[in-house]
């Protein structure tokens, strides 16, 4: 496995495409679903930031424990929640030890090595980070981001 560094770095450069996205949004877009029963844009980024912060305290932890429920308001509060995920997350991460990553955690009645979760995690972001690219262009954004950083911009 990568250096735990190597890990926030690969990381960021996906979480930061997920703050230009909700740069593109304004509040009525916020409310935006593609279907019925669809999560709506705003708790679609929501749930990209609290379940990649469950993955990490899991692994931290060895213990699970839901997302935070987190309440929004405006794209304002969305980005701010977000950013705020971002910072706890990052720093979480940067804390892991190796037995963290190589000890055995029980999530969902399955039980894999810490490593497993965080890939697992980042693929998760990534799956629903892809999501939010569709939702973001179908409210009429034209001018998308690359969808993830190049190294130089992390």
């Amino acid at each position: 496995m990568d250096t735990i560094e190597e890990v926030v770095q690969g990381w960021l450069k996906h979480r930061l495409v997920v703050h230009d996205l909700l740069e593109l949004v304004d509040d009525e877009d916020m409310g935006f679903k593609p279907w019925d029963g669809a999560q709506t844009l705003g708790e679609l980024a929501v749930h990209i930031a609290t379940s990649m912060d469950m993955f990490v305290k899991l692994v931290k932890t060895g213990k699970f424990a839901p997302p935070n429920k987190e309440t929004f308001q405006s794209m304002e509060d969305v980005r701010n929640i977000v950013h705020k995920y971002t910072s706890i997350t990052k720093g979480d991460l940067k804390s892991l030890t190796k037995t963290n990553i190589t000890e055995e955690v029980e999530f969902n009645k399955d039980s894999a090595p810490g490593s497993f979760w965080l890939s697992n995690a980042i693929d998760h972001e990534i799956h629903h980070k892809g999501q939010l690219f569709t939702y973001v262009r179908m409210t009429g954004a034209k001018k998308m981001p690359f969808f993830m950083k190049h190294p130089t911009e992390v």
